[in-house]
């Protein structure tokens, strides 16, 4: 008898579908305000990614990543990026990475302003600190609190472009302005183009504090 040969219907599974690729790792808030810092500074400083990374003996793909907070440098990457751009170690270092992201570009709390030193500030520069009260350099003004005790001077005259202004908070400030002289005294406020040589210093026996904005920032 013939044997009449079933068609055997085979089950074919579905194939199988690609795992979905893992998500970018989201990037640590201290690795984002890192980087915030480094490019507002270099921006700042006027110099391309491809000058500090020569600067710092780096290559350009990771100081692009460190920039975009991708990546964590090493502390001797982050000693020779402060290096190449003239800055303390310290400027990089959060002082509180529990901040929320959304405040790194707007807020700055007390507690987690940087010190900074101004260019061509004379011999008595100990005499006074100068704390950035913006979160970092990128935008169109910087805006510090000077505090000077007494003694402090700025040194020789000096210049450069853009705008200046402020309002002594406590003591007192000598200001000269091209061939002119003001004593700023609490309560007063001042503004001036940054392209008339100027200097400052405390004119008071005791302690001066200053807000003083500039545009564009200076570092």
């Amino acid at each position: 008898m013939a044997v009449q040969a079933r068609a055997i219907r085979r089950r074919v599974k579905p194939a199988a579908e690609a795992p979905a690729r893992p998500s970018a790792k989201p990037a640590k808030v201290a690795d984002l305000w890192l980087g915030i810092q480094l490019r507002s500074l270099r921006k700042a400083k006027e110099m391309s990614l491809q000058q500090v990374a020569d600067a710092a003996e780096l290559s350009i793909g990771m100081v692009s990543q460190i920039e975009r907070g991708l990546a964590s440098p090493s502390i001797r990457s982050l000693r020779k990026l402060a290096e190449a751009l003239g800055v303390p170690i310290s400027w990089f270092f959060h002082a509180n990475t529990g901040r929320p992201e959304v405040e790194l570009r707007r807020i700055v709390r007390r507690e987690d302003r940087r010190q900074l030193r101004l260019p061509k500030v004379g011999s008595t520069h100990e005499l006074g600190i100068f704390e950035l009260l913006t979160p970092d350099l990128s935008g169109d003004i910087e805006l510090l609190l000077m505090t000077m005790e007494p003694g402090f001077d700025s040194g020789p005259v000096h210049q450069h472009r853009g705008e200046e202004a402020g309002l002594v908070l406590t003591g007192a400030m000598a200001l000269w302005v091209g061939d002119d002289h003001f004593i700023v005294n609490q309560g007063d406020s001042f503004r001036f183009s940054s392209q008339d040589p100027h200097r400052y210093a405390n004119a008071s026996d005791r302690t001066t504090r200053v807000c003083w904005a500039l545009t564009p920032p200076l570092l």
